[in-house]
């Protein structure tokens, strides 16, 4: 089954369309977390996107550059890059404009022993 980005990318449907390239496709999000935000999703369908190949991961990673650059000149902000994975089965990657006063900097509380821990479960 499709998923709506897939159908974005095919034209099925609408889209603020700033960007696209022979594997990319990329977008103002219609739910921007402020004025600019834009979605670069690979055109292959892949649910995350640590599951492309070294190609279109890494062409991917070039679009994120090229649009990121753009946007940050023509909007005079810093350009933060996100990949979250969960509201849509579609790998892609958030850029979203923001000003100092608008990103928070939240940072979670942990003790030395949980980072520890963490830190043991994830070495490889």
């Amino acid at each position: 089954m499709s998923t709506i980005f897939s159908k974005i990318i095919r034209g099925e449907i609408p889209s603020y369309k700033v960007y696209e390239d022979e594997k990319n496709y990329a977008f103002l999000d219609i739910n921007p977390e402020t004025a600019g935000h834009v979605l670069v999703v690979p055109k292959v369908e892949v649910d995350k996107v640590y599951e492309l190949d070294d190609e279109d991961y890494e062409a991917l990673w070039r679009a994120v550059r090229k649009v990121a650059r753009k946007m940050e000149g023509v909007l005079g902000k810093r350009i933060l890059i996100k990949v979250i994975g969960t509201d849509v089965p579609h790998a892609h990657v958030h850029l979203v404009p923001f000003d100092a006063e608008w990103y928070s900097g939240r940072v979670a509380k942990m003790t030395p022993e949980a980072m520890g821990e963490i830190a043991e479960k994830l070495a490889l």
